[in-house]
């Protein structure tokens, strides 16, 4: 029987604040799930902490809520120990780019087949509003003392330059071009990422959901429009054809370039996609030809209650 939309939903209480951009990435989330019809028993939502931890909860499907800057590493693991599994790890902007950062740049090396969704909205929600890496340097937000003295991480630019294989940027008020992102990603044969920006009502009074859409700009023809674009309606090509360093350099140029439009004009959709590039498990593959019959989540341990896997060998070897 076909799933509907509803049965992609928990009943579990969400306690978001009003107009949080998180409510608009999850229904997105959801509706991917069920316009790909994916099983649910065969996906997880790993999710890390802050606001967004919580969107696990909310997603009928396998999920697994873990550590602060950790999500990467345990959605990674569990990729690799079960290939056939959907794999979507959500987290926020301070929790992948602040005490994550190390674990993003790493998991751009290994382009496991996975999806990293981050909720970009400059702040540290959760523990009430400090600035996150991705606030810019000089803005003072209505629970900082002064301005923000760091220089912020571009999502977009660092996911590129770290290896990424899809490289994605989506607005929460704008669910259904979203949804159509997410897709994208979930289906994309690599590791991709989706920076998906989003107004924080509670904390940042700065970016908005009136500053996205254009209305404090004084100019009486760009404030017809909002801020946000998509970069497929100007024609833009992301995609690496053919595997030449000529182009792979131009396509890795131009994402970095469009990446770093701010202020009046800002781009969202996909700035960057290489499918040349193999996926982690597929190297693993190349090394155990059995892999994806036997890998690792179907390997039995116990039997009985008893564990039967030798590991003497192992332990031996680490005897000093």
């Amino acid at each position: 029987m076909a799933l509907k939309l509803a049965d992609y939903k928990t009943d579990v209480h969400n306690d978001w604040c009003p107009g949080c951009g998180d409510f608009g990435i999850v229904n997105a989330i959801q509706m991917a799930l069920a316009e790909m019809g994916v099983q649910r028993d065969k996906t997880t939502i790993f999710s890390g902490i802050g606001c967004s931890g919580k969107t696990s909860h909310f997603i009928n499907t396998y999920g697994i809520h873990t550590l602060h800057g950790r999500v990467l590493t345990f959605a990674q693991g569990a990729k690799i120990a079960n290939p056939e599994m959907t794999v979507i790890a959500v987290g926020g902007d301070g929790d992948g780019l602040g005490i994550g950062a190390g674990h993003f740049v790493a998991a751009g090396r290994r382009n496991v087949d996975m999806t990293y969704i981050i909720f970009d909205n400059g702040v540290y929600g959760l523990t009430k509003g400090q600035a996150s890496p991705t606030l810019k340097l000089g803005e003072k937000t209505k629970s900082l003392p002064s301005p923000n003295t760091n220089f912020n991480v571009n999502p977009i630019g660092l996911a590129v330059a770290s290896g990424f294989t899809f490289v994605a940027r989506g607005y929460s008020y704008d669910v259904k071009h979203l949804k159509d992102l997410i897709i994208q990603a979930v289906k994309h044969k690599g590791l991709s990422f989706l920076d998906v920006l989003q107004p924080c009502p509670t904390y940042n009074d700065i970016n908005t959901r009136d500053w996205y859409a254009g209305s404090d700009l004084l100019d009486e023809a760009q404030k017809r429009h909002s801020r946000i674009y998509k970069l497929e309606e100007q024609g833009y090509d992301p995609i690496v054809h053919y595997n030449s360093i000529s182009e792979v350099n131009e396509k890795l140029s131009q994402s970095l370039i469009k990446s770093l439009e701010w202020d009046t004009k800002i781009p969202t959709g996909v700035f960057y996609k290489n499918e040349l590039i193999s996926p982690y498990t597929q190297r693993l593959k190349d090394k155990i030809p059995n892999y994806y019959e036997n890998p690792p989540a179907k390997q039995n341990i116990s039997q009985n209650g008893k564990p039967i896997t030798d590991i003497s060998a192992i332990l031996d070897s680490l005897q000093v």
